[in-house]
């Protein structure tokens, strides 16, 4: 005899009601996650940076120390090291030494590392979609939820050592690679640095349509 298929909706032998649930959920985050990256991307592209400049430059609270920035990125000191240099070589950032301990090197924002910080954010909040589809309060349960979620592993060695390896592995070789691909070429004439498209890397803050 035949086995006919599980009508769509109907919960097949190999997966239980509460496996199908959290396939469900999963993919909403899978989906949303994709999501996200295409839109940092997209951001990227129009402010002629790469996308790992996005997060390094929300997370700075300036002046702030680099290994405190490689925390708050959860991503290995030589990546962070990567990051400021190329912030530096932008005009977007400069290193200074700890004001009490000198062995500590704090990265800091130039005034047009300032503007940049600025226009990321404010496009931030305008395209994000839990901006876009949830009242307030919905967005504070919303964060609350998630850091349930992100509290269970928050005292386990094994998941943190997980994402530490994550960045030593394909995904920090990924993102060097970015980084590597958007080094602006630098000018014989000594013109500051430009793009592939030949416009200027930092433009006035303004707010995409």
């Amino acid at each position: 005899m035949t086995e006919q298929p599980a009508a769509a909706g109907e919960p097949t032998a190999s997966r239980r009601p509460g496996d199908a649930q959290t396939w469900e959920v999963a993919d909403c985050f899978f989906e949303l996650i994709g999501n996200l990256a295409s839109r940092a991307e997209n951001l990227a592209q129009r402010l002629g940076v790469p996308v790992p400049f996005i997060k390094a430059l929300h997370t700075m609270d300036c002046p702030m120390a680099m290994k405190e920035l490689g925390k708050r990125m959860h991503c290995d000191p030589s990546f962070v090291t990567l990051v400021t240099d190329m912030l530096e070589k932008r005009g977007l950032a400069r290193r200074e030494p700890h004001l009490v301990d000198r062995r500590v090197k704090n990265v800091v924002l130039t005034d047009d590392g300032l503007a940049l910080k600025r226009q990321i954010e404010t496009e931030i909040t305008a395209r994000m979609p839990w901006n876009k589809a949830l009242s307030d309060d919905e967005r504070t349960q919303l964060l609350a939820l998630l850091r349930k979620m992100l509290d269970v592993d928050a005292g386990d060695p094994a998941a943190a050592n997980a994402a530490e390896d994550a960045m030593r592995g394909p995904l920090a070789s990924m993102l060097v690679n970015a980084l590597q691909d958007h080094t602006p070429q630098s000018d014989p004439t000594g013109s500051p640095a430009v793009d592939g498209g030949g416009e200027s890397v930092v433009s006035e803050p303004s707010v995409a349509s």
